[in-house]
């Protein structure tokens, strides 16, 4: 995204605008603002945003876009709204931005953060927070201090809503509905941390006290950053398998991402949890991986296979399993990679396994493999519409697949479309169009958002 469309920047030009015009009011005599106050504040999340922008220490202090936000939402809590505002703008145009253009992308963050500080400091005001912060007034700060995190999550996310409408052209209903269910909470948490920074600091102890709120967000923020690592080497570990894949069986190149995206969408209308959507695309990626084990000149073979030749490809799943034993990331996974050749009828391989005896993963898989691979082009044969392999699946139904599996495929279809180009990095799923379907590898819509702030993974928000 190194080019920015004329109508994200005329997005990002109009969203500054706002925020300078917001911050107005405090260039206006006897507006009563302690600027040492936004003074410590803007230079604490200023330094706070620092150790991701140094390249000595970035690599080894997990921060990222959220991890400081409760500095934000104490300044909301303690100043006025405009000069709330300025607090933000160090920081954000200090913060790391690993895309070009990085300047842009710099005044976009500051703008956002400016905008979203001042409406939640608007909302605590508005639902008389001010003077709440000294015992014992302090309980009825609680919920002014809930009503400006609500706030503040609401404008971050009608704001990345509005970037992603104009930079990727998505619906902006679409993406609000994707960003809000995961970004509310996580504020809402900021929001009680940034209470409790405020409290200390009207406290007698000062400001200085209010700095311990920072060190267990700071513990969880190394947490989160701990996980992110974990979850980019299962990534590489994936890709090197399936590029492996891909070189010895070139015939096939494309299909595993296509089938672990298809897996997904199958999983999705099945309502599977999302932690197990992971899986399930890990799934359909490495469903093949045992053709690893399989000769060359076997996979390779343009005329028909032999009886022992076909006995020779019918191992590999037990192949796969046995080369993924080992990998605990994988989950159910394993179980798919190895019953995905199953039949409900029970003539299917390697074990021969009946209807619910084959793993809810193996059932997904099959469905989604067999319609790839009936949609994909191969050297013997042409690809077939895609609504004549879902009338095949429908056909087989109850025999070879289970129909619940195909009746998901088929309703996540008439939704979302189907595109079978694909490149060779997925780390998560986000909802096709019909007529102009993302790349399959395209990065969820939280990650997309956070792409416009600071590209480290780190805080929980």
């Amino acid at each position: 995204m190194s080019s920015i469309p004329a109508a994200a920047r005329a997005y990002v030009l109009g969203v500054m605008l706002c925020a300078a015009v917001g911050a107005l009011p405090i260039t206006r005599a006897g507006s009563g603002v302690s600027w040492s106050a936004v003074g410590l504040l803007a230079g604490l999340y200023a330094v706070c945003e620092l150790p991701a922008h140094c390249r000595y220490l970035g690599s080894h202090v997990p921060v990222g876009a959220g991890s400081f936000f409760p500095v934000l939402l104490a300044a909301a809590f303690l100043l006025p709204p405009a000069a709330a505002a300025l607090v933000a703008v160090p920081g954000a145009l200090l913060g790391r931005v690993d895309e070009r253009p990085a300047a842009i992308r710099r005044i976009w963050r500051a703008s956002q953060l400016a905008l979203a500080t001042s409406g939640a400091a608007q909302a605590y005001l508005l639902l008389g927070g001010a003077g709440t912060l000294r015992a014992p007034d302090f309980p009825y700060a609680l919920v002014p201090a809930a009503a400006g995190a609500l706030a503040f999550c609401l404008v971050l996310t009608a704001l990345d809503g509005g970037i992603l409408a104009t930079v990727e052209r998505l619906p902006v209903g679409a993406a609000w509905r994707e960003l809000l269910p995961r970004s509310l909470a996580p504020h809402l948490v900021h929001g009680l941390a940034g209470l409790m920074m405020a409290v200390l600091w009207r406290s007698p102890y000062g400001p200085l006290s209010a700095l311990f709120v920072l060190l267990p967000m700071y513990i969880s923020c190394w947490i989160f950053g701990q996980y992110h690592r974990e979850r980019a080497a299962h990534q590489a570990t994936i890709r090197a398998l399936v590029q492996a894949v891909d070189l010895k069986d070139k015939y096939t190149r494309g299909h595993s991402e296509r089938v672990g995206r298809a897996s997904v969408l199958i999983a999705r209308e099945l309502d599977m949890e999302e932690e197990r959507l992971e899986v399930i695309r890990f799934a359909g990626i490495l469903h093949d991986v045992g053709k690893l084990g399989v000769p060359t000149r076997v996979l390779r073979k343009d005329g028909p296979l032999t009886p022992d030749e076909r006995r020779v490809i019918e191992l590999h799943p037990e192949y796969g399993h046995e080369m993924v034993r080992g990998i605990g990331f994988l989950g159910e996974a394993r179980a798919a990679i190895l019953h995905h050749h199953e039949r409900l009828d029970g003539s299917g391989y390697p074990y021969g396994l009946v209807g619910r005896q084959i793993p809810e993963f193996a059932r997904v898989v099959a469905v989604a493999d067999a319609f790839d691979a009936m949609t994909s082009t191969r050297t013997y044969r042409r690809a077939r519409p895609v609504a004549s392999a879902l009338e095949e699946l429908k056909r087989c139904a109850g025999t070879q697949f289970d129909p619940q599996m195909v009746r998901a495929l088929v309703r996540a279809l008439e939704r979302h479309g189907w595109e079978t180009a694909v490149t060779a990095d997925e780390p998560a799923w986000v909802p096709a169009q019909p007529e102009r379907g993302p790349g399959p590898w395209a990065e969820s819509l939280p990650v997309r958002a956070a792409v416009w702030g600071r590209e480290s993974a780190g805080g929980p928000g």
